[in-house]
Formats: structure tokens, sequence, C-alpha cells
């Protein structure tokens, strides 16, 4: 058999294997693709304000599977049966809800029973409180703080997470905050949100950081920048590769993915852009 009859039946072959029913296809490497797509609801959040049953609807309309519960839903008037209800009317999943970090200093198992009856994974604070912006003793407080809340957040089956903002790319006193933190932190207890679009608006480079704490991170807000780094848009139109860092991502579809981008003008038609793009990505 010469080169081009090997080429022509190996190419048959292939395309076989991917056939419906073939034997071969459970053996060919699986295509890369996000599963399930979720939205941070800060991205929506003056629907949200308006109609927040409305909004649900709207979000599993587009195709969205998951939301992130912003934690001030009570400031909407609803109860966290109500905020259930909700959800799965529309039929949407809440894997992880986002709180202020003091959360886990006062009634935090109570925190965490709500977190349970709503199905959450999850409880991610977005940022450290501000003292942990000026000071690294502040910092390492704050790890130990989330150290304890996390072992008791292990009992409720919940995680405890940590989200990054653009100033935690500022480094004080010579150390980046997150670095300081992953190192003071117990992964047993503590997991780690990486937002992409955050750490390139505070000049970071998240696929370094992946690259280095790939076992700490365990969701994601999926984020663009547009060109000079200084406003978030549009997941198709920004400057960094989402495909190429999404394929990096081990078990990443174990690990809850959410768009979010804050700076819309018009913010559902946004989120089903962002949607529609990251549905086509392969890799």
């Amino acid at each position: 058999m010469d080169r081009r009859q090997f080429l022509a039946v190996s190419t048959g072959t292939l395309a076989a294997s991917r056939l419906p029913g073939s034997p071969l296809r459970d053996a060919l490497p699986a295509e890369g693709r996000l599963e399930r797509i979720g939205l941070e609801l800060y991205a929506v959040r003056a629907a949200m304000k308006a109609n927040p049953e409305g909004t649900f609807d709207a979000i599993a309309k587009m195709g969205y599977t998951d939301v992130e519960l912003l934690w001030s839903f009570k400031n909407f008037d609803r109860s966290v049966k109500q905020v259930k209800d909700a959800l799965k009317a529309s039929g949407l999943k809440a894997p992880s809800a986002h709180m202020a970090p003091e959360t886990i200093l006062t009634e935090w198992e109570q925190r965490l029973s709500e977190a349970k009856e709503l199905g959450h994974q999850y409880l991610i604070a977005p940022s450290l409180p501000a003292e942990a912006n000026r000071s690294i003793a502040a910092v390492r407080l704050w790890a130990n703080r989330f150290n304890s809340a996390g072992e008791v957040a292990r009992r409720y089956g919940i995680w405890l997470a940590l989200h990054n903002e653009p100033n935690h790319e500022k480094p004080i006193m010579g150390e980046l905050p997150m670095e300081v933190f992953l190192r003071e932190t117990d992964p047993k207890a503590v997991r780690f949100q990486l937002d992409v679009g955050n750490m390139l608006l505070g000049g970071g480079d998240p696929m370094a950081f992946l690259a280095k704490h790939h076992d700490r991170c365990w969701s994601f807000h999926l984020k663009n920048v547009a060109a000079g780094a200084t406003r978030d848009t549009e997941l198709s139109k920004g400057r960094f590769d989402l495909r190429a860092f999404l394929a990096q991502v081990k078990d990443l579809n174990k690990k809850p993915c959410f768009v979010e981008q804050e700076g819309s003008g018009d913010e559902l038609a946004s989120a089903r852009e962002n949607l529609t793009y990251l549905k086509a990505l392969r890799w």
C-alpha cells in the first residue's frame, strides 16, 4: 500500500469512527467544549433588580444552564424559598453565590444551611475587606479565617472560595495578595475562583496563574477585555484567547464557569452574545 492509499484508508477510518455507534468512537479523545455555561448575575444586575423571576426565565431561554447568585437577593424582597422556587421554575441551577467576606464571621452556619437549601456547591467572597488592600498581615489574617470557616463549610458539603479583583495584581510590600492568600490557605478547606478578565485588567497573566495554581482554581469567571485592558467587552471582541485558556483547564466540566461582562450597554443582549460565542468554542 503506497502513502496515497494509506492516507485514503486512514481518513475513511477516522471519518467512520466519528459516526454514532462506531466501536472506535469512544476510543478517540473527546472534543473539548463547555458542557454547562453559567451567568454571574452581576452581569444583569439592572434586569435582576427590575424583575428577578423574569430575568431567570430570560437567561434560561437563552440557553444558560447555571447562574451564580449574588446574596443581595434579599434586597429584592425575596426569601431563600422564593429564590429556590424561582430557580426551579426556570430550570436553572445555582452552583455558587457571591457573598461579603464578613459573612464567615457572623451566623456562618446559618448561611451554610441556606446555601445547601439552594443547591450551592460554593460560597465565594468576591474580594477581601479593604484592610487587606493595604496590609499583607491582614491578608494572612483573613487567610486564617478562611481556613477555619472552610473547615466548617466542608461539614455542610460546601466549599468556601475567594475570587480575584483587578487590585489584587498590585503588590503590597513586594508581595501579591493572592499569592500570599493561596500560600496561607489549606486546599482541603479553601478554593479559588479565577476571574480571567479581572486579572487582565489588573495587569496579570491568567495563563501563567493557571499553570502555577491549576490545583487551586475550581471555578472561573469568563470575561474578556478590550485593547488597552481598561474595560471589559463581549467575549468575542476581547484581546485574550479564551479558547486557548479553557483548553488548559484540567477537568474543566467539573468546574463551574460563569460569564460576567460588567460594563455592557445592554445587559441581556451581551449575555446572549457571550453565550453564543462560548457554545461555539471547540478545542
